[in-house]
C-alpha cells in the first residue's frame, strides 16, 4: 500500500465523516443533555466502536459476523431498537420541557462519563452498516497480500478522524451554550434529534444492510 492511496482514503473518510448520521445525533443530544464533558465521552464511546470495528476487520472477524446471518441480523436489531429508544426519550423531553442549567447535572462526573461513553459505543457498534462499511471500503484502499498493519492504520484512522469531528461540534454547541439553554431552543433541539433518531431506526430497520 502507498501513501497516495492512503492519502485517497483519509479524503474518502472525511466526507463520510461529515455526512451527519446516528453518532452525530447521539452526541449532539448528549451535548444538549450534559454538557461537553458527556457530549466529549459519548464521542469517545463512538471512536472506541469505530477502533473496535477496525480491528474485527483487520482480523476477519467483521466478515466471519456478516456471513452469519443470525448473528449480523441479532446486531441490527439491537440497534434499530437502540436508536428508538434515544429518540423516544429525547421526543419525550421535549414534550415535557423541564430543563436543568446546561452543563449541570445531578449525577457524579464518572456516572455521566460512564453514560456517556456507553451510549456512543452501543449506538456505533449496534449499527451493522459500520462492519459493512469497513469491510466493503477497506479492499478498495489496499493492494493484495497488505499487512495487518495497514489494515489496522485505515481503521485507526477513521476512528480518529470521527473523533476529531466530533469534538469539533462539541466544541461548537458547547460556545453556543447561552443560546440554547432556553427553553423554546432546547425544547425544538430535542424534538429534532429524536426525530432524527427514530428516522435513523426506522430506516435502519427498513433497509437491507
Amino acid at each position: 500500500m502507498s501513501f497516495s492511496k492512503y492519502g485517497e482514503f483519509i479524503v474518502f473518510a472525511v466526507v463520510v465523516i461529515l455526512l451527519p448520521g446516528p453518532d452525530f445525533a447521539v452526541v449532539t443530544k448528549n451535548t444538549l443533555v450534559g454538557g461537553k464533558h458527556r457530549g466529549g465521552w459519548t464521542a469517545l464511546g463512538v471512536a472506541s466502536s469505530n477502533l473496535l470495528q477496525g480491528m474485527a476487520a483487520a482480523t476477519g472477524l467483521s466478515a466471519i459476523i456478516v456471513r452469519a446471518q443470525p448473528v449480523f441480523l441479532a446486531i441490527k436489531w439491537a440497534g434499530v431498537c437502540y436508536l428508538a429508544y434515544l429518540g423516544v426519550q429525547a421526543v419525550r423531553s421535549a414534550i415535557r420541557g423541564e430543563y436543568a442549567p446546561l452543563d449541570e447535572t445531578t449525577l457524579p462526573s464518572t456516572k455521566v462519563a460512564l453514560a456517556g461513553w456507553r451510549q456512543g459505543f452501543v449506538s456505533n457498534i449496534t449499527n451493522p452498516k459500520v462492519l459493512v462499511f469497513f469491510l466493503a471500503v477497506l479492499p478498495q484502499f489496499l493492494p493484495a497480500g497488505a499487512g495487518f498493519g495497514w489494515v489496522l492504520l485505515i481503521g485507526s484512522t477513521f476512528s480518529i478522524l470521527g473523533l476529531a469531528w466530533l469534538l469539533v461540534v462539541i466544541t461548537g454547541l458547547h460556545g453556543l451554550r447561552q443560546v440554547l439553554a432556553r427553553r423554546k431552543v432546547r425544547r425544538t433541539l430535542d424534538a429534532t434529534t429524536g426525530a432524527a433518531l427514530l428516522g435513523f431506526s426506522a430506516r435502519l430497520a427498513t433497509e437491507h444492510v
